[in-house]
């Protein structure tokens, strides 16, 4: 088949002129994430995994069951990966069916693909191949189908769905398997690219919660702060939307007057954003544990099965892995669409709080189910879509300049500063072209030529 033979070339090229940059981690080498001189950085280094504050990596310690090294070897390993899978899939085009990282030091990266004719480019560049049924795009517009055909039904008895990459299905868990049969039929999604997992727990989201680093909501419920932003010379924070309302005020764990909520979207997705008055000042931290701050560069996102950490106001720091990122889930209030699932406990009160992988930000508390003392899931609200339907820049800097997007002159070309960027996007820069490798927004310093983690020249 003429297609065919022309997308294989184009794999094998694709490799070919980039076989330097196989991953380091990846293949065990005790030189992962350090650039010989010379030559272009590391995604370790470009995403700064040797700044992860030790309160983080004793929280990884704790919750993956890791030493120090290990810690510090999964996150430099998981920064590798990220930019792997994020090359292969561009190289892969329509074959590609997900990637994930497993084992303690997340030293297996594994690339799915529908094409037995890509194993070779996968395996080239370090990464384990699995030749599955589904495309992720196939399983990505199932679940599309999910989403729209749960508007108009009751899914409190099928609460929770999302694309799991690992099995190569859509899955829907279900109080009562009727009710995702009811689910499935109604979005026309046919047998094969579906599975249906029993649970028992309603997932909830987390009000009301007591002490920490919180903020109140008019003088009255509580929630955690997700993480500062800035709009413009505004300064402000990222939360969780049912958190409050627009136009709802807020008060610091102090109980001093703080801000208002200028924008809130739940349910359908849990993200708000609060503009804080000037007694409030918005900095590049979230709070770790023992009262250390936490340094956030950026929100490049993390793959599945990549470790991520957890900062709320009635549980502190806890820590676990992602395991979807494409995911549904229903709360009594209605469906939130797509949140990332983690394994990281939380608890009533840790609602809008952080979610960081190493340095950086991944999401907002939305909700879950379980707790800290026996276990449980969260689900967290992706901050890349919060800072872009609303406009936000992440705080990534300190001082007064408000969030580290004074690029200056720029030589010219459609990529922005503070544009959040997704994978595939393309944009171009002194006068080249360049392909997003995974989604982040785009900050000074990260010009496309300077960190081929993210970007990929065409």
């Amino acid at each position: 088949m003429p297609h065919r033979h022309r997308h294989h070339r184009a794999v094998g090229a694709a490799v070919a002129a980039t076989a330097a940059l196989l991953v380091a981690g990846l293949s065990g080498s005790a030189s992962a994430g350090t650039a010989p001189a010379g030559s272009a950085p590391t995604a370790a280094e470009t995403l700064r995994t040797d700044a992860a504050p030790p309160a983080l990596l004793k929280a990884m310690q704790r919750d993956l069951g890791l030493d120090r090294r290990q810690a510090e070897r999964r996150l430099v390993n998981e920064a590798e990966a990220g930019a792997t899978a994020g090359r292969l899939r561009a190289a892969l085009g329509g074959d590609f069916a997900g990637a994930w990282v497993r084992g303690a030091e997340s030293g297996t990266l594994t690339v799915a693909t529908t094409d037995a004719g890509d194993v070779a480019a996968i395996e080239a560049r370090g990464a384990e191949a699995k030749v599955v049924r589904h495309s992720l795009a196939d399983l990505d517009a199932a679940k599309a189908r999910l989403d729209t055909a749960a508007d108009g039904l009751n899914t409190a008895d099928a609460p929770v769905w999302y694309v799991d990459t690992r099995t190569n299905t859509v899955v829907v868990e279900a109080i009562r398997p009727a009710a995702a049969r009811s689910l499935l039929t109604a979005a026309g999604v046919d047998g094969s690219l579906a599975h249906v997992k029993n649970r028992t727990e309603r997932p909830r989201t987390f009000y009301d919660l007591r002490g920490g680093e919180a903020y109140y909501i008019n003088n009255s419920s509580r929630c955690s702060i997700g993480f500062p932003i800035t709009k413009g010379t505004q300064q402000g924070f990222a939360t969780a939307g049912h958190c409050g309302r627009a136009g709802s005020s807020t008060t610091g764990a102090n109980r001093v007057a703080q801000g208002t909520f200028q924008g809130s979207i739940f349910p359908g997705r849990d993200m708000a954003w609060v503009a804080t008055n000037s007694s409030w000042t918005a900095t590049p931290y979230v709070l770790g544990a023992g009262g250390q701050n936490v340094q956030v560069t950026g929100s490049t996102a993390s793959p599945v099965g990549a470790s991520v950490c957890r900062s709320g106001s009635t549980t502190g720091w806890h820590c676990g892995t992602v395991t979807q990122l494409n995911t549904s889930v229903t709360y009594q209030e209605g469906t939130i669409s797509p949140v990332t699932r983690t394994t990281v406990c939380a608890e009533p009160g840790d609602s809008g709080g952080s979610f960081i992988s190493g340095s950086q930000a991944q999401g907002v508390t939305s909700g879950g189910s379980g707790d800290c003392r026996t276990g449980g899931e969260t689900f967290f609200q992706p901050i890349n879509a919060l800072l872009q339907n609303y406009g936000l820049t992440l705080k990534t800097t300190g001082g007064d300049d408000g969030g580290g997007d004074d690029g200056g002159e720029e030589p010219g070309g459609t990529w922005a500063a503070g544009t959040v960027y997704q994978p595939g996007d393309t944009v171009t820069y002194g006068g080249a072209t360049f392909r997003c490798l995974q989604g982040h927004q785009a900050y000074a310093g990260w010009e496309p030529p300077n960190v081929p983690a993210l970007w990929q020249r065409v």
